[in-house]
C-alpha cells in the first residue's frame, strides 16, 4: 500500500506544481487554497469512480479495454484521442517550461545569452533522446530524480517557512477581472491533480482488495494537495501575489524571485535544482508514454527506423508548439485539462452509467446520481473555462 501511495502521490506531483503560483496569484491566498481544496475533492471522487469500473469490469483490464467492453469502438476511439491530445499538450508545455529554465542557467551560470528556440531545440534532443531508450532506462532515472525532488521540496519549504509574510498572505484578489483570474486558475489547477493513469494497474498490483485501493486513492491524492498548499504558502506568501502575478507565466522570473528571498547560496540552488527536476521528472514520464502510445498506434518496427519515425511523430508537433509559443507553459497546461475532464470526468460518468444499469452488485462509490450529475457539472465547467481563456 505504502508503494501504491507513492505512485499516486507521484503521478500527480511534478512540474504542474511549478504553474500554481502563477495560475493563482491573482485570486490571493485564501481562494487559491479553496480552489485546491474544490478540485481535490473533484478528482478524489472520480478515483473512486474509476476504481468501481475497474472492480465491475474485471481485474487485469487497462483503461482502453474496459472502455472498450462499456462504450465500444467510438468510446474507444475518444479515449485514445483524449490521451493523445492529453499527452501532445503536456509534453508542449514541459519544453516551453524547460527551455526558459535553460535559458536562465545559461544566463545565471555561464553569462550567456541563450537563444530561446535553440534551447528548445536542445532541450528536446537531450532529453527527449531518453523515450526512445525504453521503459527501463526512464523508470531508473524517473525514482531517482523524484526521489531528489521530494528530498528538495521539503528543503525548499522548511527554510522559506520562516520568510512568508503575514500580510502577502491576507492579500486579496489583486485582477481588475475576477473573472478572467478564475478561469485561468480552474484549468491549471484541474491538471496538476491528473494521477487517475495509474489506477487499472494499482488495481491489478493490489488484486482488486477494494479497501486498500479505496485508502491508496483516498491518501495518494491528499499528498499532493498538501504539498501544492505548502507551495503556495511559501511561494505567495514571501515574493507575493500581486509581484507573481506581474510574471505574466513567466517561469524563470518566478524561481529568480524566490531565489532572492532566499539569501543562502545553497537554498537558492536547492530552488533552482527543484524547479529543474520536478520539469524533467514530468517530461521523462509523459514523453515515455507519449512514444510507446504513438509506437502502438502506428505499429512501427521496433528498429532503427522505427524508433525515428516514432519519435519524430512524438516531438516534432509539441516542438513546433513550443517555438511559436516560448511564454506557454501556464497556457497550454490549461489547454491540457479539456482532453483530461473527457478522460477522468465524462468518460467514466458514462461507463459508470452503462454498468449500474446493467448490475448493482460490486464495489460503488458514494453519492449516487446526484454525484455523478455534479462532476459531470464541474467538469463542463472546467472545459468552459478554459475556452474563456481561449477565447
Amino acid at each position: 500500500m505504502l508503494g501504491s501511495i507513492a505512485i499516486v502521490a507521484g503521478t500527480a506531483i511534478g512540474a504542474g506544481m511549478l504553474a500554481l503560483p502563477l495560475a493563482t496569484a491573482a485570486l490571493g491566498m485564501i481562494p487559491a487554497i479553496l480552489l485546491l481544496v474544490v478540485v481535490w475533492g473533484i478528482s478524489a471522487y472520480t478515483s473512486l469512480l474509476m476504481l468501481e469500473i475497474n472492480l465491475r469490469t474485471g481485474v487485469g483490464d487497462n483503461v482502453h479495454a474496459i472502455t472498450g467492453k462499456l462504450l465500444g469502438k467510438n468510446g474507444q476511439i475518444i479515449q485514445g484521442a483524449s490521451f493523445l491530445s492529453l499527452l501532445f499538450a503536456l509534453t508542449a508545455a514541459y519544453l516551453t517550461g524547460g527551455s526558459s529554465l535553460l535559458v536562465l542557467k545559461a544566463k545565471t551560470m555561464f553569462d550567456v545569452a541563450l537563444d530561446n528556440q535553440l534551447a528548445v531545440v536542445l532541450f528536446t534532443l537531450v532529453l527527449g533522446g531518453f523515450a526512445a531508450l525504453g521503459v527501463a532506462w526512464v523508470d531508473k532515472a524517473s525514482r531517482l530524480l523524484f526521489s531528489l525532488m521530494i528530498v528538495l521540496l521539503v528543503v525548499v519549504v522548511l527554510f522559506l517557512l520562516p520568510e512568508v509574510s503575514i500580510s502577502n498572505m491576507a492579500t486579496s484578489a489583486i485582477a481588475d477581472s475576477m473573472t478572467s483570474s478564475w478561469m485561468a486558475a480552474i484549468p491549471v489547477v484541474f491538471t496538476s491533480f491528473g494521477f487517475h493513469v495509474c489506477i487499472a494497474t494499482l488495481v491489478r498490483y493490489l488484486d482488486g482488495d477494494a479497501v486498500s485501493l479505496r485508502k491508496v486513492l483516498l491518501i495518494g491524492s491528499t499528498i499532493p494537495l498538501a504539498c501544492y498548499i505548502f507551495w503556495l504558502l511559501v511561494t505567495l506568501g514571501t515574493v507575493g501575489g500581486t509581484q507573481i502575478s506581474g510574471f505574466e507565466g513567466s517561469l524563470p522570473a518566478l524561481i529568480s524571485a524566490l531565489q532572492e528571498i532566499a539569501h543562502i547560496e545553497w537554498i537558492s540552488k536547492c530552488i533552482s535544482l527543484f524547479a529543474d527536476l520536478a520539469l524533467v521528472t514530468s517530461f521523462l514520464g509523459v514523453t515515455l508514454s507519449l512514444y510507446d502510445f504513438v509506437a502502438e498506434l502506428t505499429r512501427a518496427k521496433n528498429n532503427l527506423a522505427g524508433r525515428v519515425q516514432t519519435w519524430l511523430i512524438t516531438f516534432v508537433p509539441p516542438l513546433l508548439c513550443a517555438l511559436y509559443i516560448p511564454e506557454g507553459f501556464v497556457a497550454v497546461l490549461g489547454f491540457a485539462a479539456v482532453p483530461l475532464v473527457v478522460m477522468i470526468i465524462f468518460l467514466p460518468i458514462a461507463m459508470a452509467l452503462r454498468q449500474r444499469q446493467a448490475t448493482s452488485q460490486g464495489y460503488q462509490v458514494a453519492g449516487g446520481g446526484l454525484a455523478l450529475s455534479i462532476a459531470g457539472l464541474l467538469g463542463a465547467v472546467i472545459i468552459a473555462a478554459q475556452l474563456f481563456v481561449a477565447l
